[in-house]
């Protein structure tokens, strides 16, 4: 395996990895946040519960010491067998009320078992004491003399502030237990907060060392992808380079070999039909006859035919001396001639002369396009159309033949040499070149050749 391979294997490795953690991270910490403050919320509620209870049951023997005195004082102040045995009823009552809420009693904190449980044994005396005290200030209660009532009392209230004592030390237990419960939460709530901060900080280290090495991996692609771009438009731009310099090193051997057809190959056969008319001449004067010649000077005439067309494919001598038009004019002619399609040439806006190297092109295209509808399009009409834009020059070539689909897995630029030829030349001088066809109506080529290159 390739080095890079392995590097971009183990950055997204580390990048998997780091995402997977940040995100594991953050959901345990929002787990484990939620499970203790959830617990810490069911604590509460029960310390809580039972708090209120504790204190409701200490407010109710509070209740019913105080109202026992006042009801044992009510009925010494009037000792009628009537409010006698009626005071004793209610103390009963009282004392199984006392009796249940004590009974009922639970400790707010278990650690405060042992405390607490002395100062219930306590308060249990205090206020057994108390119900005693007042039964023996109720026996007896109707033959005493104020003074002797008032010493009963005064023998009562010690025991009932017993009993309100305790139960207040009782309530105190539990509000200070309360009190330090609450401080435990409050505790427990910070330390899961600070705990949670931390572990945030600790996602968003590794998040940030994630976004860092991404941003690092990036970076060294994003230079890689500029080298490559670098490299790639510097191969593109030798490509041209090299493709101008092969079209004028084809253009300068066209233009070679149509001078030395021409002047070597187009002037030997000429002279070879010299000699052939003054031999005729000569044998017709002796009297006899040429027949045999008439052959020779036809095979001799087609041969100095077919070098005067390569002349003209190769390098049409008329494009330096009469300009693109006349060139365009006579290959026309050529394909009336040869495959009896009609030709126009339209000219719109066009200068007398154009630079020599937009004049090579243009006709070298229209030549291509020409050839093409020639060979392909089975068409009746060739059009060509020049038109001189500001800037740029269109160059057109429309036929009325059987045109054709696009295929869009091989487009129809890249099926030809001759078409391919049409697209490099067109990107050699910075123009376009596109096609234009439907089935049943035709072809139409058109090439841009832009201001830059008719400079």
């Amino acid at each position: 395996m390739k080095r890079a391979e392995l590097e971009r294997i183990s950055v997204r490795v580390a990048l998997a990895v780091g995402f997977v953690g940040t995100l594991g991270l953050w959901l345990y910490t929002n787990e484990a946040f939620t499970r203790r403050i959830e617990a810490a919320q069911i604590d509460a509620a029960q310390v809580a519960t039972r708090y209120i209870a504790a204190q409701d049951a200490m407010a109710t023997v509070r209740a019913q010491v105080l109202s026992s005195s006042v009801r044992v004082r009510d009925a010494l102040l009037d000792p009628t067998p009537s409010a006698l045995q009626q005071c004793r009823e209610q103390l009963a009552v009282s004392t199984h009320i006392i009796n249940g809420a004590l009974a009922d009693y639970e400790p707010v904190f278990r650690a405060t078992v042992d405390a607490t449980s002395e100062s219930m044994s306590r308060l249990t005396s205090a206020v057994a004491q108390f119900h005693d005290r007042a039964a023996e200030a109720l026996n007896g209660a109707a033959g005493r003399t104020p003074a002797q009532v008032r010493d009963a009392l005064n023998s009562l209230m010690p025991h009932r502030d017993a009993a309100l004592s305790m139960s207040e030390e009782i309530q105190a237990i539990n509000r200070r237990g309360f009190v330090r419960r609450q401080e435990e939460l409050a505790a427990l709530h910070r330390g899961a907060e600070a705990e949670s901060r931390d572990r945030v900080r600790l996602a968003l280290v590794i998040g940030l060392g994630t976004l860092l090495l991404t941003s690092a991996y990036a970076g060294r692609l994003e230079a890689r992808l500029r080298a490559q771009l670098e490299r790639d438009a510097r191969i593109s731009a030798e490509l041209q380079q090299t493709a101008a310099k092969v079209l004028n090193a084809q253009e300068e051997e066209r233009r070679t070999i149509a001078r030395e057809l021409h002047d070597e190959v187009g002037q030997a056969l000429t002279a070879i039909r010299v000699e052939l008319d003054i031999a005729e001449r000569t044998i017709a004067t002796a009297g006899n006859t040429a027949a045999a010649l008439a052959e020779a000077q036809t095979i001799t005439d087609g041969a100095l035919q077919t070098v005067r067309s390569l002349t003209q494919l190769l390098h049409p001598a008329a494009l330096d001396d009469l300009g693109l038009p006349a060139v365009i004019d006579a290959s026309l002619r050529g394909l009336k001639r040869r495959c009896n399609i009609r030709g126009t040439l339209e000219q719109i806006d066009l200068p007398p002369r154009l630079p020599r190297e937009i004049e090579l092109a243009a006709y070298r295209i229209v030549q291509e396009g020409i050839t093409n509808v020639a060979k392909h399009a089975r068409a009746t009409r060739c059009d060509i159309r020049l038109t001189q834009f500001p800037g740029r020059l269109l160059v057109e070539v429309e036929d009325d033949g059987i045109g054709f689909v696009e295929d869009t897995d091989r487009p129809i630029v890249s099926r030809g040499l001759g078409l391919v030829s049409i697209r490099e030349r067109a990107a050699r001088l910075g123009g376009t070149f596109d096609i234009l066809s439907r089935p049943g109506a035709g072809t139409r080529l058109i090439v841009t050749l832009p201001e830059n290159s008719l400079a």
